[in-house]
């Protein structure tokens, strides 16, 4: 893991800081687990915006992501580590005893040649997947499930992880990436380790271009629109528009929004940090 800050030849190059990409031992996807990916431009199937900001981009192919690690008591072993353009992570490509092969979300210190294996009796090493109630107390977990057989959706991105901090009855404690307790039913499944590439916090585009290939159009500041358009909008000259506010008159920055009625909140044994 490490970046590389580019020699300023260009003025683009000037800030930008790049990955290294040590981890990645190839460039060369394995076909049999894409997919094609289409485009909205953020358009709807009547041609109207319905997102703004979003079009353009480089064409990209989707990579088929074993999220479920359902495949239990055969073993796998790691035969490349690999860019993926659809997330901040690396993925691993593996391949069971029986020829099969997956991508998944490589974990931080994941090798080529080493055996993974998913299952309530594997051996809690990194990149093996297991239910929450057969891990020990303490464990630095990530893709976590959120209901059983429902695939990983907590703790995906690159460097991000949590741990399990105890079991109560058919739940366990897991404290997530955020700063929030929550409990997850016990029979979930997690993968033993962090999420591979750290290191991605570190980097900068260092020009606006860079955002276009990530299918991002440029974005205009409420504060310069007019009252029409937003609530913060108007005034004479650069008059900043009163307190900070969505398009819609919700306050931004430190107003919570999550429903004191929600189902879910029962789950929360603490919330996150403001």
């Amino acid at each position: 893991m490490s970046v590389r800050k580019l020699k300023p030849v260009t003025p683009g190059q000037r800030f930008r800081v790049v990955n290294g990409f040590d981890a990645v031992t190839t460039d060369k996807p394995e076909k049999s687990l894409l997919a094609p990916i289409k485009k909205s431009g953020g358009r709807n199937n009547k041609g109207k915006m319905t997102m703004r900001y979003l079009g353009g981009g480089h064409k990209r192919k989707y990579r088929v992501i074993d999220f479920k690690r359902a495949k239990t008591g055969v073993e796998a072993t790691v035969e490349s580590i690999q860019y993926d353009p659809n997330r901040t992570a690396f993925i691993a490509l593996i391949q069971y005893a029986d020829g099969e092969k997956s991508y998944i979300i490589a974990p931080n210190g994941l090798q080529v040649g080493q055996t993974v294996a998913s299952g309530a009796d594997v051996a809690p090493e990194i990149g093996n997947a297991m239910p929450l109630r057969n891990m020990p107390l303490g464990t630095i977990i990530s893709c976590i499930e959120l209901r059983p057989g429902q695939g990983a959706v907590m703790a995906r991105s690159a460097g991000a992880f949590a741990q399990l901090m105890a079991r109560e009855g058919k739940y366990a404690v897991v404290k997530l990436p955020s700063g929030e307790t929550r409990l997850v039913l016990a029979d979930c499944v997690a993968t033993i380790g962090a999420v591979s590439n750290s290191d991605h916090q570190l980097l900068v585009s260092g020009k606006a271009g860079r955002s276009r290939w990530l299918g991002r159009r440029p974005r205009t500041r409420p504060v310069v629109m007019n009252p029409v358009d937003h609530p913060m909008g108007g005034g004479e000259g650069r008059a900043s528009g009163g307190h900070p506010r969505s398009r819609k008159g919700l306050p931004a920055k430190g107003y919570r929004t999550r429903s004191k009625t929600k189902a879910s909140n029962k789950y929360i044994v603490e919330r996150r940090k403001k």
